[in-house]
């Protein structure tokens, strides 16, 4: 699929067919992520790839929003450092976005639906993940071949008109 197309194409899948997503795809969805870019590249991401369905029935519950996860063949956590301070917090969240995205258009190229979800129990995703108290599970991304329809390009998308969101020269 070329860039455009999966721009267009991308949308947030929360139902997913239960066939396994193929470990290569994993892999790429993982490294669009690693290639992102980042401030000052810090790449301030560590990226958990998560299959067990056991596992991903339990990330389900750490935030009201990631019940699609249960469902999900896959997911990937977002990973970064506990933030020194305001600023790093909001670079960090910026980078991370970035991945975010990287890793949805990936996946859209390759025809598989995401989800994202934020994370609101830190104490219970990091004894998930087995993941230490010097860094935040701070969201998840659900993985898989959509329930509904395949991914294409959207043609009338849900959003504010253009002329709208868009401004030349200034305000």
């Amino acid at each position: 699929m070329e860039t455009w197309d999966a721009l267009r194409a991308r949308r947030n899948v929360r139902s997913y067919r239960p066939d396994p997503v193929p470990e290569e795809a994993l892999r790429r969805i993982a490294e669009a992520g690693w290639r992102s870019p980042s401030a000052r590249n810090r790449q301030p991401w560590e990226f958990v790839v998560v299959t067990n369905p056991a596992t991903l029935q339990e990330l389900s519950t750490v935030w009201q929003g990631a019940g699609h996860i249960a469902s999900a063949p896959a997911a990937i956590a977002l990973v970064a450092p506990v933030p020194p301070e305001e600023r790093r917090k909001t670079l960090d969240q910026y980078d991370l976005g970035q991945a975010t995205m990287a890793m949805m258009l990936a996946a859209t190229d390759l025809g598989i639906g995401t989800g994202h979800s934020s994370v609101g129990d830190q104490e219970k995703a990091r004894a998930i993940l087995g993941v230490p108290e010097d860094r935040i599970v701070a969201y998840l991304l659900g993985i898989g071949y959509p329930a509904d329809r395949p991914l294409a390009p959207i043609t009338t998308p849900d959003r504010r008109p253009f002329d709208d969101v868009v401004r030349d020269g200034r305000w």
